[in-house]
């Protein structure tokens, strides 16, 4: 990703499927289900949740959904199609969550992630996020037994 591309967008009830397809195309080489177009409309319908889209110039690059409850926040998901990762696409996903969830009124930001997902852990850590706990069988695996989630938190000032 280079900063001349687009910023996020937010996610829209016309980006159902292409959020779905993103969500498909992180998570079910993981060995996890991929969400449908109705588990994400379902979530964007509930308060306080928003999600974004970022598109690049070949296509869609990735998508996160993240979820407002009094002074707290959940990120609930970010996906990166795999071809578009390690090119800052994530980082640019968060910031657009952090800055969200800031103006919704969190003042906590908490994510679940797998332990066998270091990308993904290592990008956290970058951004001030710490482990606050741990879920034990968390995330069900296709062909694997599951895998246990770590649990980290962002202050917001």
């Amino acid at each position: 990703m280079t900063s001349d591309e687009p910023a996020p967008c937010v996610l829209g009830a016309l980006d159902l499927d292409r959020a779905a397809r993103l969500h498909r195309e992180a998570f079910v080489p993981m060995g996890e289900r991929g969400w449908t177009r109705q588990d994400i409309a379902g979530l964007l319908a509930s308060p306080g949740t928003a999600g974004f889209l970022l598109e690049g110039k070949s296509g869609d690059v990735g998508m996160a959904i993240c979820r407002v409850a009094a002074d707290e926040a959940e990120l609930l998901t970010v996906a990166v199609n795999p071809h578009h990762r390690r090119r800052g696409a994530g980082r640019r996903l968060l910031e657009a969550v952090i800055g969200q969830v800031r103006l919704a009124g969190a003042r906590t930001l908490f994510l679940e992630v797998g332990v066998d997902n270091p990308a993904a852990r290592a990008l956290y850590d970058s951004l001030g996020f710490i482990v606050a706990g741990r879920r034990a069988g968390y995330y069900a695996r296709v062909d694997a037994p599951p895998a246990d989630a770590v649990i980290m938190r962002l202050t917001l000032n």
